[in-house]
């Protein structure tokens, strides 16, 4: 397959962690790999913080080493605060993981993007920054590559026989297609900044990611970034945001701060460094995960609600299932959606359980210490979900939380579209 002097085996949209991830696997496999990407990096992105399994893709990558060596501040638990400022016991993942891993990392994603991309490109995947993709080219059923224009105008053709949609929220086959499927429960728009200055815990909890309570089941992130930065951010209803009578976001922000004592005092040292930003609705998930030549992984593929940093290892995870399943496809010459059946098992299965503990959480009736006390033993399978380990059986676990939650079932969607596109 070549047109206008480019023939690839996968193409790649988007060079965020999914696609970087994805293009670094598939090059290091020999594979040859387009990445285009439409920003020129670095650039901003939100979502700094790891879980644990996110050392596993990393290692994959070969990039520990320089993950040791960077400025980014060592995560080592996570810690729940009420609305009074009462903290609980953090989570704290030496206790229950016996493994380098136990340790993670807050990131700055600017610099933490732009090392992935290129690592992407030091194992041989050709990337095009300040290009766009237009469109996905199909024929006879399936999709063979994209149609993307650069910074200068001009047009090209890559063409490969399996494309990987990792371009992020802006989800293009699941947009063109209407594939977003959206999780009306958790239907919550979060409001963002930075702060220099402010407080850090003492000791291990330096690192800490912090998830504070607020009435209505809201709550707000504390993240430690480099450079004396935290990025701190609230999530509620938009109905219980936008309530008190304005829509000014920093208006909105400074009172929901004043509604935990934690936060209060931890941002009260310090001076906000950057603009309010606001995002909404969340949680979405595409209708199929992979058609006839085309996978979808990452945010292109779904996002789930933030409460318990999984979006990072999402992408991470995601981006190696699909370069994997691509290789498969490249090994035996089928590009049909079927092929990436398993694919799509795994990936929707592992989202699920992140997913029934997201539900519980924004549940009136639970909270951890009651499902801790009432069921000592799914500690461990608590933990396990909490920090990436979703290959597990979380049955008991889930029976447990059904004593004081609803647990919503499995989503149908999600699986590849069998047939032509």
């Amino acid at each position: 397959m070549k047109r206008n002097g480019h023939a690839y085996d996968a193409v790649v949209i988007g060079g965020g962690p999914a696609g970087s991830t994805a293009a670094a696997v598939l090059a290091e496999k020999g594979r040859r790999v387009a990445v285009i990407e439409r920003d020129k990096f670095p650039r901003y992105h939100v979502g700094e913080s790891m879980i644990p399994y996110c050392y596993f893709t990393l290692e994959r990558l070969g990039l520990i080493e320089k993950m040791q060596q960077s400025h980014f501040p060592k995560k080592y638990s996570v810690q729940f605060v009420g609305g009074s400022g009462k903290m609980s016991t953090p989570f704290y993942f030496t206790q229950h993981l016996a493994h380098p891993a136990a340790q993670s990392w807050q990131v700055l994603r600017s610099e933490f993007d732009q090392m992935m991309l290129d690592n992407a490109r030091d194992k041989g995947a050709e990337v095009f920054e300040e290009t766009t993709v237009k469109e996905l080219i199909q024929e006879d059923g399936a999709v063979c590559g994209v149609r993307a224009v650069s910074k200068s105008g001009d047009a090209t053709e890559y063409r490969a026989p399996i494309t990987i949609d990792a371009s992020g929220r802006d989800a293009l086959a699941l947009s063109r297609n209407r594939w977003r499927v959206r999780d009306a429960y958790l239907n919550k728009i979060a409001i963002w900044t930075y702060y220099k200055g402010a407080v850090r815990d003492p000791g291990i909890d330096e690192g800490a990611t912090t998830v504070a309570y607020l009435p209505k089941k809201g709550w707000f992130w504390y993240i430690p970034l480099p450079n004396d930065t935290v990025s701190v951010g609230v999530v509620a209803e938009k109905d219980y945001l936008y309530g008190g009578g304005t829509r000014e976001l920093g208006e909105i922000f400074e009172r929901e701060v004043k509604n935990n004592v934690w936060i209060d005092e931890h941002l009260a040292a310090g001076m906000r460094s950057d603009d309010y930003r606001v995002t909404g609705e969340f949680s979405y998930r595409s209708e199929y995960c992979a058609a006839n030549g085309l996978i979808l992984t990452g945010d292109a593929f779904a996002f789930l609600d933030p409460v318990f940093s999984s979006g990072l290892f999402l992408a991470l995870r995601g981006g190696e299932l699909a370069a994997d399943a691509a290789d498969r496809a490249l090994s035996s010459g089928d590009f049909s959606a079927a092929q990436f059946a398993p694919y799509g098992e795994e990936l929707c299965g592992g989202i699920e359980a992140m997913r029934k503990l997201v539900y519980a959480f924004y549940d009136h009736n639970f909270n951890f210490g009651k499902l801790i006390m009432a069921h000592p033993d799914v500690r461990p399978a608590l933990t396990d979900c909490l920090i990436g380990h979703l290959s597990r059986d979380f049955e008991a676990l889930f029976a447990g939380v059904a004593e004081f939650a609803k647990v919503p079932p499995a989503l149908a969607h999600g699986r590849p579209l069998v047939g032509a596109l």
